[in-house]
């Protein structure tokens, strides 16, 4: 068992570098893991590596930031960790 085992948790800025590797860690704890970031290139397949959820997203759009949460919550029905 992880210490993250069943929860959901959203990582901003995961496609790559700090976001990417602690999406990994995150994972190998147990997290259901959301891959929060614009590039449409290395998310996607890094939360489909993870067995998580690709959500495109703007952080500094407030709207885009909310379409996030609702991908997430119907998805997963509500989020335990955010991680920015």
């Amino acid at each position: 068992m992880g210490r993250l085992d069943n929860k959901v948790a959203i990582i901003t800025g995961a496609a790559s570098g700090i976001g990417r590797a602690t999406a990994k860690v995150f994972a190998s704890e147990g997290a259901k893991v959301v891959v929060a970031d614009l590039d449409d290139k290395a998310g996607a397949p890094l939360a489909q590596e993870l067995g998580g959820l690709y959500v495109s997203v703007n952080v500094a759009n407030e709207e885009s930031v909310k379409s996030m949460y609702a991908a997430v919550v119907a998805k997963y029905g509500g989020v335990d960790v955010l991680f920015n």
